[in-house]
């Protein structure tokens, strides 16, 4: 493709918008009652909460269309964008309105980003099949940043200084992850301080937004503690954490009789048609194993660890102890009833959370935008909120976008070039004729403003 003629560039059309599709998604947000829901539950005092819900919804229109600083919402203000939205504010007002949340405010705003997945959940099917069975993971990350200006900033688990972003996700087998938690911590935190509440507060979510049948909380092995196990089992959940290599899981592993062991679809793993089994260098197996044995009587946990074990290329590696040479193990404590092979698989898909981790780092998260630590919380739970809007209108389009990474979604539906356009009192969004992804942006606005898309232009 070449280029085949000589243009000079003429910024002179006040009609014009980027984001075609971005009317369509803000339009599921007042459906789903994020003005309401600002307007309920955030007070943030003086004139920085004055029209918070105008203010809010600004932030996370931004976010939607790529906004990753406070300077990036100025993207919102050009061409006909004043024609779409009413109450477009300068980027430095949304940014004092930031600094002027404290901590109660920013919980304030997840009371907000939980009421509204679960409205999101009623208007799109973002939670599909979670009558059946539902995931809900849970992780940390650093966000790496700069300077020593910023509040909170410090060196974690990682070496990597930041701070540190803890999300809860919620899945099924056959829908994505939405967020339905996030907590900002300082960068030297430990990864499960808080993750109780956390846990707890997202299967309240949860069941605001649905009725779900067996509720799976994953975790990696830092969510190994006392707490975490009995937040999981109090709100009605099964429990699935990677456990730490310490001596007694060490122990029990040693136990395992080798027959017991279960070769397991891996990767490069050869099936066998003469024997009708995966040849593979994983296996797996169980053994009965009682947790935190060093605490009360009443607090000992007794569930199954299922193991798997990998071949260790590397003989000259730190190996796990004497007693488990040869191999590298991986433990997993739960209390589901699955099968050995399927609780183990469920078990690996936990890293499906990366991905959200993935988003919000490529979004929103790209930066911590404010020296304020609480400002920057605010701007992680509003990532959240932005991040849900835009797959549940990923999913009101009937297609594979509803599974699409959020950088996907907003190419093909949300930043869209249009203009604007009054004809007969009608209002028109004039899009690219040839639009490869026409059929999925007419089906989200056909959902979002029916009467509208009903009526023609």
């Amino acid at each position: 493709m070449k280029v085949c003629h000589s243009f000079e560039p003429a910024f002179d059309d006040p009609t014009l918008v980027s984001f075609g599709g971005l009317p369509a998604v803000m339009a599921l947000a007042e459906q789903a009652g994020l003005h309401h829901l600002v307007g309920e539950h955030v007070s943030v005092p003086g004139t920085a909460g004055s029209n918070a819900a105008i203010k809010v919804s600004g932030l996370v229109a931004g976010m939607v269309v790529g906004a990753d600083s406070i300077s990036d919402l100025d993207v919102l203000r050009h061409g006909g964008m004043g024609r779409v939205f009413d109450g477009l504010r300068a980027p430095t007002t949304l940014g004092t309105h930031l600094r002027g949340y404290r901590f109660g405010h920013v919980r304030q705003v997840d009371a907000v980003a939980s009421r509204l997945l679960a409205n999101l959940a009623r208007l799109s099917p973002i939670l599909h099949g979670a009558d059946q069975l539902v995931y809900v993971d849970v992780d940390d990350t650093i966000r790496e940043t700069h300077g020593y200006r910023k509040q909170g900033v410090a060196y974690g688990y990682s070496g990597v200084k930041g701070l540190n972003a803890q999300v809860a996700t919620i899945s099924t087998l056959t829908s994505a992850p939405v967020i339905a938690g996030t907590r900002l911590r300082k960068g030297n935190v430990a990864s499960a301080h808080g993750s109780a509440r956390l846990i707890t507060d997202t299967l309240a979510t949860l069941r605001r937004a649905t009725t779900p049948g067996v509720v799976v909380v994953r975790a990696d092995s830092a969510y190994f503690t006392h707490q975490v196990i009995s937040a999981i089992s109090r709100g009605g959940a099964v429990f699935s954490v990677t456990a730490r290599m310490n001596p007694a899981v060490t122990k029990a592993i040693a136990t395992i009789e080798e027959q017991a062991w279960t070769p397991i679809r891996y990767p490069q793993a050869i099936f066998d048609e003469d024997q009708q089994c995966w040849i593979s260098d994983a296996e797996v197996a169980e053994v009965p194993f009682t947790a935190f044995t060093s605490r009360r009587k009443g607090d000992h946990v007794t569930a199954r660890l299922i193991v798997r074990r990998v071949k260790r290329l590397n003989p000259q590696a730190k190996v796990q102890g004497e007693l488990l040479p040869g191999f590298r193990y991986h433990a997993v404590f739960t209390d589901s009833t699955f099968g050995l092979v399927e609780a183990e698989s469920a078990h690996r898909d936990h890293a499906i959370i990366e991905s959200v981790f993935a988003d919000l780092k490529h979004g929103p998260l790209a930066h911590a935008p404010s020296g304020l630590f609480t400002a920057n919380a605010a701007w992680l739970a509003l990532a959240g909120i932005a991040f849900n809007l835009t797959r549940a209108a990923a999913r009101l389009t009937g297609t594979t976008l509803g599974k699409a990474r959020t950088a996907t979604v907003r190419r093909t539906i949300i930043a869209v070039a249009a203009r604007v356009a009054n004809r007969a009192r009608h209002w028109i969004l004039h899009l690219p004729r040839d639009w490869p992804w026409q059929q999925q942006l007419a089906a989200l606005y056909d959902t979002t403003m029916p009467q509208l898309s009903a009526a023609g232009p």
